[in-house]
């Protein structure tokens, strides 16, 4: 933004809560301040009068805790600090960015992807991923309505069943149960090729699709999502709910991810 001079974290905090709507601010004070929480006080403060964020303190489900209602504190972008992220974060071009709340009851929930998206980022560049880019699935479910209405508007007799195998194909997302499976967030990535003997210059970019599983979840949708190889996250809470439910299946369980 003109004339607006803002802090190295302070741009990071616009464009880390910019492209997953919602992130808490005990999970900024970890990635962006190192756990000085004064000093993320300060920016949040700053980052509020300029009119870029707005910080909210919203209820924790409830999905049968029992106890006081926890309350947790969330930040999101206003238009204007949508606007400025786009011109300063150094972002991809491409990547989406999102302003304001929405569904307030599953504000936990989106909140614990940026968490595990920061889990599944680790690995990924552990083993060379660079320059990566995250697509919520507001941009996947958008894409996909889209490649199926053009299927249907381009051959409209053809089986609806055939358009959304087709589209998933397109899109490499599972096919389960007679539907496209969507993750809560892809991460896209490139390989770093420094010293590689490879020259398959087709296979430079790569996908991790993941999940953030809740107590809220039945039997049937959590073996679809297991089905559809996603990278399945979880809080510890919600593990032990689930497990639960699926007394019989712990199979299920062997491969979610605690958060």
């Amino acid at each position: 933004m003109v004339g607006l001079s803002l802090r190295d974290e302070e741009r990071k905090v616009l464009a880390e809560v910019g492209r997953f709507r919602v992130v808490t601010t005990r999970d900024l004070a970890e990635t962006v301040y190192g756990n000085r929480h004064s000093q993320m006080t300060r920016d949040l403060s700053f980052l509020r009068e300029k009119g870029l964020v707005q910080v909210d303190a919203v209820n924790a489900r409830r999905d049968g805790r029992g106890g006081k209602v926890e309350r947790i504190e969330v930040v999101t972008l206003t238009r204007a600090g949508r606007d400025a992220a786009r011109q300063i974060s150094g972002l991809p071009q491409d990547q989406q960015l999102y302003a304001g709340l929405v569904k307030p009851r599953e504000v936990e929930h989106d909140a614990q992807i940026y968490r595990a998206y920061r889990k599944e980022a680790e690995g990924i560049e552990q083993k060379g991923g660079t320059n990566l880019r995250v697509r919520l699935d507001f941009e996947l479910k958008s894409d996909v309505q889209k490649a199926i209405h053009a299927a249907r508007k381009a051959e409209p007799g053809q089986d609806m069943a055939e358009i959304k195998q087709q589209v998933a194909q397109q899109f490499e997302l599972p096919y389960v149960n007679d539907g496209i499976q969507i993750p809560d967030a892809r991460i896209e990535y490139e390989h770093d090729r420094k010293g590689s003997q490879e020259v398959d210059q087709g296979a430079r970019s790569g996908h991790e699709d993941i999940e953030v599983l809740t107590a809220a979840y039945s039997p049937g949708h959590l073996r679809a999502k297991a089905q559809a190889g996603f990278h399945l996250y979880a809080s510890s809470s919600d593990r032990a709910t689930l497990t639960a439910k699926i007394e019989g299946n712990h199979y299920l369980m062997e491969n979610i991810l605690e958060l």
